[in-house]
């Protein structure tokens, strides 16, 4: 494919695309799919995940946190494709599975390009990306301790996933409410652990 995903319809395009070409899709073909810009959605998909219902099943915030771990020190180090194990890149959906949750993302992805695109570039370059990734990394961290929590992965979560968007579409104004995200969902999260530990 020739050009990078430029918004985030353009990764339900591709995926659809991946989805019409067998009968099952593996998150192997969606980094190959998705191109340089690979890390990105990766950054916005994986927290939307922990965000939704699904992201109740006991572990699975944890586990969503290694993976955006992985793929944050990739950003950190400067990788410009992602690289996932075997045993990761080899998991795979139904192709009809993909096609339905694309179809149901569509009114999300519509109101994320409406709004989310291209403002203060400059911030989403360079050193600006690997500051981003550190905090990924930082706000990943918090996740296991606050799964034990009812709901309390949310903010840090809902932190990197804006942060995702920002780098997807290139919305240097979306970073910066990213990072103030990012402070709050750590203060937050302090709280929760403290207020937990004195019960």
């Amino acid at each position: 494919m020739a050009e990078d995903p430029q918004s985030v319809g353009d990764i339900l395009d591709r995926l659809n695309d991946l989805a019409g070409e067998d009968d099952q899709v593996s998150l192997g073909d969606v980094v190959e799919a998705l191109g340089n810009r690979g890390h990105a959605p990766f950054l916005l998909i994986l927290p939307l995940i922990d965000i939704s219902p699904v992201g109740g099943i006991p572990g699975l915030p944890t586990v969503l946190a290694a993976i955006i771990i992985l793929v944050a020190v990739q950003i950190l180090f400067g990788r410009k494709h992602l690289w996932l194990p075997g045993f990761l890149a080899n998991r795979s959906l139904s192709s009809e599975k993909v096609c339905k949750a694309t179809a149901k993302l569509r009114g999300v992805a519509k109101f994320m390009d409406r709004w989310f695109h291209g403002r203060l570039p400059a911030l989403t370059k360079g050193p600006f990306v690997r500051v981003a990734a550190a905090a990924c990394i930082l706000l990943a961290c918090t996740v296991p301790p606050l799964e034990l929590l009812p709901f309390a992965t949310t903010a840090p979560m809902a932190a990197i996933a804006a942060f995702g968007l920002a780098l997807l579409v290139r919305d240097g104004l979306l970073m910066i409410v990213a990072t103030v995200l990012s402070g709050v969902a750590v203060a937050v999260g302090i709280g929760m652990l403290g207020s937990g530990g004195a019960q």
